[in-house]
């Protein structure tokens, strides 16, 4: 009972000095100008800081939810420009099979496995026997040569691709420059050679090389690349750096050509 007591007696206080505590501060607001004036700039103060903080709350969560909102339509349209350059590529190739090239026959494909970090790279594609595809094709692209069909199946054909040690492709300096063999570097991706090119053909650095039309497999005037440095062979021929227009990095769809005269011609060769 007494600690009960004790307990009112306690909270009684506390309520008498609250009062007298805002009875004082009435009486200075109201008696004293100046008193006044800083009371009431002090509730002004403690206004717009309450005022000023639930605004920058609500513009915090404003501003997060618009961010939100941006990166939602900035994922749409990454999606969308991807599909588009997507469906760009495909029409440059599919077009490119429709390209007359006399004596060629052209099938468009897609290319499902390939390999990129060896010495004997391959390709797969998406095209076999029953769709037209042959052995001792070509596979070629808007950018260049790509490589050679070695074996097909109903649905699918393994190629050697560009990037393979005993892959080599005749090629020619400009359109009327000397003829050699074009093969890989053997390092580089982006890098080739093309070798046996007799002393007599001038050139200069920056000229475009290109298939031959010497060979069974691709039709002539492909652009393949830019030439570089060269040096002198045996005292005989030179060796001249390219710089491949292909990218092997990133060939998804490619054309299939095929010599209609292959089997014929290559009668008289064996």
């Amino acid at each position: 009972m007494r600690k009960r007591t004790t307990w009112l007696s306690s909270l009684a206080n506390v309520v008498i000095f609250i009062v007298l505590e805002m009875a004082a501060f009435q009486l200075i607001s109201y008696q004293a100008p100046l008193q006044h004036t800083w009371a009431a700039r002090g509730a002004h103060l403690f206004m717009a800081k309450v005022w000023g903080g639930a605004d920058n709350i609500g513009y915090y969560f404003s501003l997060r939810s618009a961010n939100e909102k941006l990166a939602k339509d900035n994922f749409a349209l990454t999606q969308e420009l991807l599909k588009a350059r997507e469906a760009l590529r495909r029409v440059h190739v599919d077009t490119m099979a429709l390209r007359p090239m006399p004596g060629f026959t052209a099938i468009a494909a897609e290319v499902v496995k390939m390999s990129r970090h060896g010495q004997h790279n391959y390709l797969i594609l998406n095209k076999g026997f029953e769709d037209g595809v042959q052995e001792k094709s070509g596979v070629i692209t808007p950018s260049g040569v790509v490589g050679i069909i070695d074996a097909v199946s109903a649905h699918h054909a393994f190629a050697f691709s560009f990037q393979n040690n005993d892959i080599s492709i005749s090629a020619r300096l400009r359109q009327e420059g000397g003829s050699g063999l074009l093969v890989w570097d053997g390092v580089s991706s982006g890098k080739a050679l093309i070798k046996e090119i007799p002393l007599q053909y001038k050139y200069q650095p920056g000229d475009t090389v290109y298939t031959s039309g010497h060979s069974l497999v691709f039709p002539p005037d492909i652009p393949l690349g830019i030439a570089g440095g060269s040096r002198v062979i045996n005292g005989a021929t030179n060796e001249i750096e390219v710089n491949l227009f292909q990218d092997f990095s990133s060939i998804r769809y490619v054309t299939v050509v095929h010599n209609n005269s292959f089997d014929e011609i290559q009668q008289f060769v064996q």
